[in-house]
């Protein structure tokens, strides 16, 4: 049995394995600080969550009341939620450019730790739909009624579903209460998902910008990435002071600074901006239950992308940096989603409907085509070779 000095030990020796002698590829550039930067994101969101629930009270009655009271009345409350309300803006921008240059540099060859990801980001954004419930706003309550409506296109048991998640015949005081118990929960699963998402990374080892081999060619973690991770932790944090105290609600819906009304309807119902590519999606589908399916798949496709994959043996066709055809592929997929978002939240006439269909077809092309343009450019290159 190990003492409680040898346990000291033993962990003292892996934190220093994984966090100064971890050996680490030589070339690789700032885009993979990202990974830290959602980690300091996802400590912050921790720890602000905890001290907001110390005043929150999950009640249809008093809900938005103690929002009010939370930012008028606790103690550097304003701070603590503004805090957390812009720090999910932020996670979520590092987020999809996390996933971003996983999709640009062939990251998700690494497919244990792709495919842990992928369920990251669904988990992400499911933990932040029901954080966006709890200050029972205008948008909040609505939101909440015509996103969970959408389990009534599943058959046959869908009716079902949605009196079960609602607690009872409409969006009330159940809801409210069991939303509040799984985004305080499942954050703390999160943290266990990103403990083997960074394992899996460990075993098999960083990527590259050049695809090349991983075993050769490496230094330290310590200092050489540690002080790029520093450097990107105070940076990150100026970014969030300016945006907390300059400007607290940018990115927050004006519809939501006004308490739930059941009688009266928003005349354009939105969710936040990092949910807008996905809703564009989900409206662009005629059908309700295709509609459903193809924002679900939005999101659920990449786990495909390594399947999709054919050659991970050609080293230029392991990421999008070698062809220009490639290259132009992905700034395209890029842009398409910010057109994407930016659809999102228009209202619901032409000619943002005909546009959001034409990108929504797009966008999933992307992962269908892009296989067939990495390897024509990457037979093109060795035959130049």
């Amino acid at each position: 049995m190990l003492t409680p000095a040898r346990k000291k030990e033993q962990l003292l020796v892996l934190l220093n394995d994984v966090m100064v002698d971890l050996p680490s590829p030589s070339n690789i550039s700032l885009w993979w600080n990202l990974g830290s930067l959602l980690g300091l994101c996802l400590v912050v969101q921790l720890i602000t969550g905890v001290m907001l629930s110390f005043h929150y009270c999950p009640d249809i009655n008093m809900g938005f009341e103690s929002i009010v009271h939370i930012t008028k009345e606790v103690n550097m409350g304003w701070l603590m939620r503004s805090v957390h309300v812009n720090g999910a803006s932020l996670f979520f921008f590092f987020l999809y450019a996390h996933v971003g240059r996983g999709l640009y540099y062939g990251a998700f060859f690494n497919i244990g730790a792709w495919q842990v990801g992928v369920l990251l980001l669904a988990l992400s954004m499911g933990i932040a739909f029901l954080g966006y419930i709890l200050p029972w706003g205008q948008m909040s309550f609505w939101g909440a009624t015509v996103i969970t409506s959408m389990l009534s296109a599943v058959p046959y048991v869908g009716g079902e579903l949605v009196e079960w998640l609602w607690g009872g015949y409409s969006v009330g005081g159940p809801t409210l209460t069991r939303f509040y118990s799984l985004h305080f929960l499942t954050p703390f699963v999160m943290v266990a998902m990103v403990g083997v998402h960074v394992l899996y990374l460990h075993q098999e080892g960083s990527n590259n910008p050049l695809g090349v081999n991983k075993d050769k060619d490496k230094i330290p973690f310590h200092p050489f990435y540690s002080s790029k991770d520093v450097l990107g932790f105070f940076l990150m944090s100026l970014l969030a002071c300016i945006l907390v105290i300059f400007h607290p609600f940018l990115l927050v819906e004006v519809a939501n600074s006004m308490e739930a009304n059941v009688l009266v309807t928003p005349s354009h119902i939105q969710p936040e901006w990092y949910f807008l590519f996905a809703y564009t999606i989900l409206r662009s589908i005629p059908n309700k239950l295709g509609g459903v399916m193809a924002m679900c798949f939005s999101v659920l496709i990449l786990c495909f992308v390594p399947v999709l994959r054919w050659n991970a043996s050609v080293p230029s066709f392991r990421g999008m940096s070698f062809a220009v055809s490639s290259q132009i592929f992905f700034f395209f997929f890029l842009s398409n989603f910010v057109i994407l978002t930016w659809i999102g939240s228009r209202p619901v006439m032409e000619p943002f409907v005909q546009v959001g269909q034409v990108s929504t077809f797009f966008f999933f092309l992307y992962f269908l085509c892009c296989p067939i343009v990495q390897y024509v450019s990457s037979l093109r290159s060795l035959n130049w070779a």
